[in-house]
């Protein structure tokens, strides 16, 4: 009984800590710079935008300190807060990571060592893809 009680105590224990650790990763892992490739439009506004179809480049810079800087035609244009955070997707009312900077909230769709996805939380649903 002492040696179930203690197993059990062990898994409970490395199940948390898993948890936790999962919590920071979206933060820890969008810590870089990003390049624009293309947004696409939500289904009341359909567009496809790219820097060659809107004539500039857009970078963004999410820093260690929480900070964002956003480039345009490699030109800081904007310096601010961001967060993130665990909450819901206006559109399924489903638990999401959330980005919010510069105003506006995303959910953020898509984050790997070289992707982010983030789409507008609100009626447009606008989806912008970055590359590191």
């Amino acid at each position: 009984m002492k040696k179930l009680f203690l197993s059990f105590a062990i898994c409970f224990l490395f199940t948390s800590m898993i948890s936790v650790h999962n919590s920071g990763d979206a933060a820890r892992s969008i810590v870089n710079t990003w390049i624009w490739q293309k947004s696409i439009g939500g289904s009341d506004n359909p567009y496809v935008a790219t820097p060659q179809t809107i004539g500039f480049t857009k970078k963004v810079v999410f820093t260690e300190n929480g900070r964002v800087i956003t480039y345009k035609n490699n030109v800081e244009i904007r310096n601010s807060a961001y967060q993130i955070e665990k909450g819901k997707e206006s559109a399924d009312n489903s638990g999401h990571d959330l980005i919010t900077f510069e105003g506006k909230t995303y959910v953020i769709e898509n984050l790997d060592n070289q992707n982010l996805t983030i789409v507008s939380n609100g009626q447009d649903g606008t989806r912008t893809i970055f590359k590191r």
